[in-house]
């Protein structure tokens, strides 16, 4: 049995503890030592409290945990804890990120370019010419393409990924045990196999109900660089993802259609209402994105000089102005925090261009 991983799920099932309090308490404890803290520490940090802290010292249920590691090793999913090198580093930059997601497949979750296809599930030929055509027009740029395997929008873009030889990943509103809708169950299977795959937060047995959807729809916004729409009503699914796009201030981006479309009120609106920038092509995509800006020769990426910080990425910039290189285990000693806060912040600073990772667990700044 994995200890480390057992804990790491077990966060996930405390009541009254989600993503948020979750990352608190990252901050101040490992994941085995928040359930062995005392009372009286855990009602003392900010945002947790007395009635989190008892939720805490009541947990008991080890073994749903032990059940989802089982389900983990005879599917051979990778468990994502958000201080895993692995995780998608864009995600650690929205304030309720997951602490843990359950990955099936091969796809480089932290790839250079990552953009966000949605759109209705009951689209025109329009809408389907435009997301064919937009995926088409990006092949060339190895993008992954990110999605919710849902009908309409979000299937099409995953069909047109594989057909254009992109990597594809569906982001699920339930466990690994199933895909819904059941009808798309080849086109997840050819997702894993075409160097794609399938991501979720929820654990095994978790049903499609319909709260998941909007939770599910955060993790598409954030770990995307740009969220681009095609075709929503004024109400639904993909409106919600791009408001949550916007407030990760992710560029989100939309195509117009015709005022009299009510499939096409929901881009209109976004659009009118500075929500999103217009799009007709995938060229003014590239140009925002600046994807095909190259760096002269010799050149060197300019440090960002005015990037904010969190008070616990300040500390670890602090302590490598000091050296040319410092070992993982100095920043970890030196900065006073948790291991799992030290490895969020280096990942957040990583995506950031502020700190650069080199052979032997050694940090420099960029």
């Amino acid at each position: 049995m994995n200890n480390e991983l057992l804990y790491q799920i077990a966060i996930t099932l405390i009541p009254n503890i989600g993503p948020v309090q979750a990352k608190i308490l990252l901050q101040h404890y490992e994941p085995a030592e928040i359930f062995k803290a005392k009372r009286s520490a855990l009602e003392k940090i900010e945002g947790i409290g007395a009635i989190r802290a008892n939720s805490i010292k009541d947990f008991s249920d080890f073994k749903t945990a032990e059940e989802e590691i089982a389900f983990i090793e005879k599917y051979k999913i990778k468990p994502l804890f958000i201080s895993d090198p692995a995780y998608p580093k864009r995600l650690l930059n929205c304030y309720d990120s997951p602490t843990i997601l359950f990955y099936k497949g091969e796809a480089d979750l932290n790839g250079s370019k990552i953009i966000a296809v949605i759109g209705t599930r009951n689209h025109t030929d329009y809408g389907k010419q435009q997301a064919e055509k937009l995926i088409t027009d990006l092949s060339e740029f190895n993008v992954l393409v990110i999605s919710g395997l849902a009908y309409g929008i979000d299937g099409l873009a995953h069909k047109a990924s594989l057909k254009n030889n992109l990597s594809t990943i569906g982001v699920l509103a339930h466990g690994l045990d199933q895909v819904y809708p059941m009808q798309h169950t080849g086109l997840a299977k050819d997702m894993i196999r075409q160097n794609g795959g399938l991501l979720t937060e929820f654990r095994s047995g978790t049903q499609p109900d319909k709260h998941n959807f909007p939770t599910r729809n955060r993790i598409v916004a954030g770990m995307s660089d740009a969220t681009i729409v095609i075709e929503t009503g004024i109400k639904g699914g993909s409106m919600i993802t791009a408001e949550l796009a916007n407030g990760y201030n992710k560029d989100v981006f939309a195509f117009p259609g015709k005022v009299t479309d009510s499939k096409s009120g929901g881009c209109n609106y976004l659009i009118k209402n500075n929500k999103a920038v217009l799009l007709t092509d995938a060229q003014e995509l590239i140009d925002i994105l600046g994807w095909e800006n190259k760096p002269k020769p010799g050149a060197r990426n300019q440090k960002q000089l005015f990037i904010e910080l969190s008070k616990e990425e300040r500390v670890i910039v602090d302590i490598l102005k000091e050296k040319e290189t410092v070992p993982i285990d100095e920043i970890n000693l030196r900065s006073g925090l948790s291991s799992s806060a030290v490895a969020a912040a280096i990942l957040s600073l990583e995506l950031q261009n502020a700190v650069v990772s080199l052979p032997g667990k050694l940090y420099r700044l960029d």
